[in-house]
Formats: structure tokens, sequence, C-alpha cells
């Protein structure tokens, strides 16, 4: 079934039966793929969805794709990624929605109150300042909670380089935080990110 040239010419072709059979094969394991990643079973279903939506609407070119099975989990992870991307982005664009503010005290002084909102305003800048693939990793196991193990799979890289990249970014966001309230923070001969 994975490989089956018949089944994808007949796809191909605009045959519905045929694609409904990729689709019965495949949906329920890209479905626990994508869950895996986001952890969302709507947003786990509507990615596979959309994967086989693009399927559908590209039949024409399913017939050269050489492992479809590849091809359907590949186009899953970046769908799910892109997903991940844009919740990260969402949530970074709107970090004050869900802070609640009690002026009467219970939560401390207006300023400190307000040295709460500032320093969680620099924190989300320094983690936008991040070079891009640093930043990705920072945000799927900080934000989504992802393992280590697990990122490592989805970007095809050792759980080393991960580690490396995490000690990256929060050495980079201690540094913003330091300058910005004047904290002593000690400072290796090599600045991290210099490489």
């Amino acid at each position: 079934m994975d490989n089956d040239p018949i089944l994808l010419e007949q796809v191909a072709a605009g045959d519905q039966a045929a694609f409904r059979q990729i689709y019965a094969h495949f949906f329920k394991r890209l479905y626990q793929f994508a869950f895996a990643m986001i952890k969302t079973r709507e947003s786990a279903e509507e990615i596979v969805e959309d994967v086989f939506v693009r399927i559908w609407q590209r039949r024409e070119e399913i017939s050269s794709i050489r492992n479809l099975r590849v091809y359907l989990y590949t186009a899953t992870k970046n769908a799910a990624l892109n997903y991940l991307s844009r919740k990260a982005r969402q949530n970074i664009t709107e970090p004050f929605d869900h802070i609640t503010i009690d002026l009467n005290g219970s939560n401390g002084t207006p300023e400190q109150l307000l040295i709460t909102a500032e320093t969680y305003r620099k924190i989300q800048t320094a983690i936008e300042a991040l070079p891009p693939r640093c930043k990705m990793i920072f945000k799927l196991v900080r934000e989504d909670g992802l393992k280590y193990r697990e990122i490592a799979e989805i970007l095809n890289i050792s759980t080393n380089t991960i580690d490396v990249q995490m000690a990256i970014a929060v050495k980079r966001i201690s540094l913003a935080i330091a300058a910005e309230f004047d904290f002593p923070l000690k400072r290796s001969s090599r600045q991290i990110g210099d490489n």
C-alpha cells in the first residue's frame, strides 16, 4: 500500500476511491504523529486533514513521489512545525492576555507589578532576538513542552545539538535581563553566539 504505483496513478487520475484508500491507510498513524508533536487533538486532526487536502489538490504530481509514507510523514511534520511556529508567534504577540493584575496589593506594589511586566517583556524580546534555529528549539522545549529526543527526531539533529542551542538561548536571555537591570553576571572570555 505504501508505494503501490497503480494506486498512485489512480489518485493522479482523480480516482476518489483510491484516494480514500490512502487516506484510510495513513490517517490514524499521521494523526498520532502530529499529536505527539503538538499535543492538541483537534489541531493534530486539522493538520493531517490539511496534508491530505493538499495531496488531493496536487494529485497530478502524486505518481512522481518515490516513497509515499516518507512524503506524508514529512509533510505532516512540516505542517506541525508551521503550526507550532504560528502558535509561538501568537503567544509572543499577545504576551499579557493571561496576566491578571490585582492592584489591591495581593500581587505586590504597582512598582513590583511594573517591574514584573517589564521583565516579562524583556524576556520575550530576548527570545525573539535569538538566532532562528536557537529560537525554534527554545520554544519547542519551553513553550510547547517537547522533550529533547522528540525535537531531535523531528528536526533530524542530535540531542547534544539541542542541549547546546538551549544553553545559548538561556545565556543570551540571562545576559539581556542582567543588562537591563544591571545584574552582575560572570561573562566568559568568549561571548555565546560569537561563533
